[in-house]
This record gives C-alpha cells, sequence and structure tokens, in this order.
C-alpha cells in the first residue's frame, strides 16, 4: 500500500495552506470557518487536479508513454493543469474541448495553448469522445495514455487520499478538529479520495459534497461513480470495508443550474470571499459548493458553535471567461 500512494512524480507545493477564515467567522458568528488552500497546489496557478496529475503522470512515465491525451470543457482547470504536467514532464499534450474554437482563447483555454498543448475542437459539446481516432494519427514512434476527464479514475483518485494524511497533520498541529467539510463534487475522483484517505488515516468528520452538474440521465449518476471508485480504492489499499450507494454523501440543493451556467448565487459566494478575505474562487465548481456552505451557516443548517472546512480546488482563470457575469 506505502509503495502505491508514493509512486508519484513530483508536480506541486505540498502542503498546501489551512487556516481560519476570520472576517467570515466573525460574520457568521455561530460557526468557525477554515479553508484548504488546494488553489495554492503551484502547478500552472494551482488546483486540485495537481495531485491526481502526480500520480497520472507517473503512471504514463512507467508505462513508457511519451503522449498523455485528455479531453473537456474550453474552462478545463484539469485541461490546463494537465498541460501544465505534460510540459513540466516532458510529455506531449493533446486536449480535447467540446464544442466549437472560440475566435479568441480566454482563461483556462488560453493557458492550455500556452503551455503547449495540442487542442483538438470536436464541434460538438454532446458527442461521445473517440481518443483512439486521434490516437491512430500520431507519429511511428509515440505512445498514447488517455487521462479521463477529471483525472477521475482510480490512479487519479490516490491524490485525494494522501491529501487526507497531510490535512490530518494540520489538523493536528493547529490543535483543529472539524465538524463538516464542504467541497465541489463534479467527475468523482476527489471525493472518492477524500472518502478513502478519511478511512485510511482515521479521519472523523461529516462530509457535504456539493453536486455541481445537473442531474440527467445522460451524465450518469455521480454517486455511482463515487461508488465504484472507493470500492476499487479500497481493494487497492487493503481496506476492510465494502462501500453501499447509501454510504455516499452528495447534497444536490444547489446544482439546478447546469455545469457552467452562471447563477446569482455564484456571483454571490465569489463576491463574498473576495470582499471578506481577498480569496478568489472560480465561478464553476468553488463557487457553487462555497454558495451552498454559506446558505447552510445563513440557515443554521450547521451545528452551531461547529468547526467547518471549505476545501479550495482552485479554478481561478476561468474568472476571466465569465468576466460578463461579474459587472
Amino acid at each position: 500500500m506505502k509503495s502505491t500512494l508514493t509512486n508519484k512524480y513530483k508536480l506541486g507545493f505540498f502542503p498546501t495552506p489551512m487556516h481560519k477564515l476570520e472576517n467570515l467567522s466573525k460574520k457568521h458568528s455561530d460557526y468557525n470557518i477554515y479553508i484548504k488552500r488546494d488553489d495554492q497546489t503551484g502547478l500552472a496557478s494551482g488546483g486540485n487536479k495537481t495531485r491526481k496529475l502526480e500520480y497520472l503522470i507517473k503512471e504514463a512515465i512507467d508505462t513508457n508513454c511519451n503522449v498523455v491525451f485528455t479531453a473537456g470543457a474550453q474552462q478545463s482547470n484539469h485541461c490546463r493543469q494537465t498541460a501544465a504536467a505534460c510540459a513540466l514532464a516532458g510529455i506531449e499534450c493533446h486536449i480535447i474541448v467540446k464544442g466549437n474554437e472560440p475566435e479568441h482563447y480566454q482563461g483556462n483555454l488560453l493557458l492550455s495553448h500556452l503551455l503547449g498543448a495540442k487542442i483538438h475542437f470536436t464541434n460538438n459539446y454532446n458527442k461521445e469522445i473517440d481518443y483512439n481516432s486521434y490516437i491512430e494519427k500520431l507519429e511511428k514512434g509515440k505512445k498514447a495514455i488517455v487521462v479521463p476527464i477529471g483525472g477521475s479514475n482510480i490512479t487519479g483518485t490516490l491524490g485525494y487520499v494522501e491529501a487526507m494524511k497531510e490535512l490530518k497533520l494540520q489538523l493536528e498541529e493547529q490543535k483543529v478538529k472539524i465538524d463538516y467539510l464542504f467541497f465541489a463534487s463534479s467527475s468523482g475522483g476527489t471525493h472518492a479520495g477524500i472518502m478513502l484517505g478519511m478511512q485510511l488515516y482515521n479521519l472523523d468528520f461529516e462530509l457535504i459534497p456539493i453536486k455541481i452538474d445537473k442531474d440527467t440521465n445522460e451524465k450518469g449518476e455521480l454517486a455511482e461513480v463515487v461508488l465504484n471508485l472507493v470500492n476499487e480504492g479500497a481493494n487497492l489499499l487493503n481496506l476492510d470495508r465494502n462501500y453501499s450507494l447509501s454510504d455516499i454523501p452528495l447534497n444536490r440543493n444547489y446544482n439546478e443550474a447546469d455545469y457552467g451556467v452562471l447563477t446569482k448565487n455564484e456571483v454571490l459566494a465569489v463576491n463574498e470571499l473576495a470582499l471578506t478575505e481577498g480569496i478568489l474562487l472560480d465561478p464553476v465548481y468553488t463557487g457553487r459548493a462555497f454558495y451552498g456552505m454559506l446558505d447552510c451557516l445563513k440557515n443554521k443548517k450547521l451545528t452551531q458553535k461547529s468547526n467547518i472546512l471549505f476545501w479550495h480546488t482552485g479554478g481561478l482563470p476561468a474568472l476571466f471567461e465569465y468576466a460578463k457575469g461579474f459587472k
């Protein structure tokens, strides 16, 4: 198990800070609010995917792959960090972007381009991606590995198993006991890694993962994706537990708007943290998840005097693409 968790390629700066949000805690005086700053992982402006990519890039190297393919939306934080990871590791990066190519690149898309990724546009947002059709066009001597959307397979999930060890040490050093942990949940890998890490490192608090994507049959059920990952991970890490669907926490109260749709809720959350603490959220993931936490605080949905941690998973570059929504 130890070798599984240590077999990674260094990409980020860890540990990322964990600190109290003093001004926000004064504003919501019934609670103590903390933040875990994975927006500060250091890889091309940071974000949670850096932890996953340390394992995913190592897998590419271990299997003698010199090309990485991945995919996502135009403002994908995962694609931007994958491009940066490949640049650092000297691996050719191909990104398949859903939809039509814009006249001007902005936000994460611009950064992926600057980081050297070869960007392919599908011209159809809903079309299923056929990676083989791209891989077969590679020059002779190139071997490709596919990193799934969000880096959310069992390899990527290990990044957040180890993140929980980091968190445990910080909580002990700061003598803080957390009662609730809020974070954005979309592709499932971060979510599953946190659950596995809690069991592996004996952490005890309530998880409140905020579902980012709208519930649709086309996208599948996120809870089932997380379930499959945690059971696969439990087997890999020799954990004595078999999870069921009822074990997967998932808050669906804030995903009425679909993925990437900016609403007044995200605008409120981004403004709130920026103006009280000088910290920037993103408009897609952390903005929606942070609003969910604020709503729980405002409406006293959590036990009073409890300690609450918000896990900031990054995404700042996307703010520039959504600039009109903040005027």
